[in-house]
């Protein structure tokens, strides 16, 4: 597979500070973007910010030394714009505006995917970033192929390119779209073909197969892996070295993580979070699935560790 970049996504209620910290440990990634930090007509506190970049206190980086890029949400360019220099004076090394998200939520005011039905907006919230910012500071975007349909797709990325980004990030999807396979992988290439900023290809990439298919397609060397990290914490390693994952490499992962965020929730919550990183586990692996039954009723994370040392015992026997 050719030289690439490989990112880790943001990906909200999934992919916070503690899931960033664990795959960065075990996963060589060229950087990880953080959950979006939402504007919406104030400048925010530093708090807010260190909610959902905790790296920022670490010099951006995880707990392995790997980057972190601030994601921004916003569809006012003055306001977005603020933020993103109350970001870089906060630490933040680069900034991604996100107008990808599909959450019903978030696009009923004016964020995420359904700003691509206004490609004029796109421009003016990228370009505005870029003015507010330092050169140094690298501006990127992330998008979906459309918000209800991809005929503004093309209109969006040269916005985006003509708004000072240095490069686009797309999931080859819509909104309306969802998560539903598959990705539209050739969609992004025809995007690729009309910018001459890096695109970077993102979008239903489970396995090494499904990252030289998307390459192919896309004509994108570099990938935003999402979901699919979380499935298989390795799978950055099969595609930079071959090294397949092995079930035994698993339980050891979910025991470090379970010790990293005890206390940072609920009960209820903590142990939610263990379950719901076996569930896209079992995607691969039986054990997993074996695991999460045996845990399922669990409400308290101290009474799941036993379980979860005993599947390292298990392999390493």
């Amino acid at each position: 597979m050719a030289a690439m970049k490989l990112i880790l996504a943001p990906m909200e209620g999934l992919a916070d500070f503690w899931v960033r910290q664990a795959l960065t440990d075990v996963g060589h990634y060229d950087w990880c973007v953080s959950e979006f930090v939402r504007v919406s007509g104030l400048l925010l506190p530093p708090k807010v910010f260190y909610r959902w970049c905790p790296e920022l206190k670490n010099g951006s980086r995880t707990r392995a030394g790997t980057p972190v890029h601030l994601q921004l949400l916003g569809s006012d360019p003055a306001c977005v714009a603020e933020n993103a220099a109350r970001a870089v004076e906060l630490g933040a090394p680069a900034i991604d505006l996100n107008f990808g998200c599909p959450a019903k939520t978030v696009n009923r005011h004016r964020g995420g995917a359904v700003l691509l039905d206004e490609p004029e907006l796109v421009h003016a919230v990228t370009a505005a970033v870029r003015r507010a910012v330092p050169p140094s500071i690298t501006v990127s975007v992330k998008m979906r192929l459309g918000n209800e349909e991809d005929a503004l797709a093309l209109d969006n990325a040269r916005g985006v390119e003509a708004a000072g980004a240095a490069w686009l990030t797309v999931h080859g999807r819509t909104k309306r779209q969802g998560y539903r396979p598959p990705a539209y992988w050739d969609r992004i290439g025809h995007i690729r073909q009309v910018v001459s900023i890096p695109v970077i290809a993102n979008g239903e990439i489970w396995t090494p197969e499904d990252a030289r298919r998307c390459q192919q397609e896309s004509g994108c060397v570099d990938l935003m892996i999402g979901r699919g990290a979380v499935a298989d914490p390795w799978l950055v390693s099969a595609l930079r070295d071959g090294r397949a994952t092995r079930w035994e490499d698993i339980p050891p992962v979910l025991s470090r993580f379970l010790a990293d965020v005890i206390g940072t929730g609920t009960d209820a919550q903590v142990a939610g979070r263990v379950k719901q990183w076996l569930s896209y586990l079992r995607r691969q692996w039986p054990q997993a699935g074996a695991l999460l039954e045996q845990i399922k009723r669990e409400s308290d994370p101290l009474a799941m560790a036993p379980f979860l040392s005993a599947a390292q015992q298990a392999v390493s026997a």
